[in-house]
């Protein structure tokens, strides 16, 4: 992953990581979230939130990942129970409607642009069926998670920008809830 530095690669790697997900992260930002048939996640990077998915999800669990060598390692680990997809989220090679639910986690502050950023919250818009649930959560800019993104690709997004961006994404109704060090999301394309 080119847009991180040595010491987040580790860390997102880590078994402390992939304990805070599966316990704390997860659960509080997929709280009353349905998943439904068909799952996209956005981003997954070194699997850790893909691991709890694929036992969480009851249906089809999909990953599109940018990075290829990310995508090879979920590929190798996940075989026929995962589709990995190699692409990119501001211009999915996916079809419209076909997901219940698109999720991404602590992923966003990646995308190199806030342009790009509204241009994945249109994309997850595009591939939602009708009904369907766009969420997720990501960091506050708080100095830790400065220091930790020192030389990544690092664009906050600010929380409170959100539901207008996702608005104009075509979700008229979204739902933006804070905590101490992150912040989730929801919107239901209608």
């Amino acid at each position: 992953m080119t847009s991180m530095n040595r010491y987040h690669q580790w860390l997102c790697n880590s078994r402390m990581w992939a304990r805070a997900v599966e316990k704390d992260l997860l659960p509080w930002a997929l709280e009353d979230v349905p998943l439904g048939a068909d799952t996209l996640e956005i981003g997954p990077g070194y699997g850790a939130t893909t691991r709890v998915l694929a036992r969480r999800t009851g249906g089809r669990l999909s990953v599109l990942e940018v990075d290829g060598g990310s995508a090879e390692r979920l590929r190798a680990e996940y075989g026929d129970r995962v589709d990995v997809v190699h692409g990119d989220g501001c211009a999915m090679p996916l079809p419209d409607g076909r997901f219940d639910a698109v999720l991404c986690f602590t992923m966003l502050h990646h995308v190199p642009s806030p342009r790009q950023q509204d241009q994945l919250f249109a994309e997850a818009f595009r591939v939602l069926r009708p009904g369907g649930v766009f969420a997720g959560c990501d960091g506050l800019a708080g100095w830790g998670f400065r220091l930790i993104h020192l030389r990544d690709t690092y664009v906050p997004v600010p929380p409170r920008t959100l539901p207008d961006r996702l608005r104009a994404a075509g979700f008229p109704t979204t739902d933006v809830s804070l905590r101490k060090d992150n912040f989730r999301f929801r919107a239901v394309r209608p």
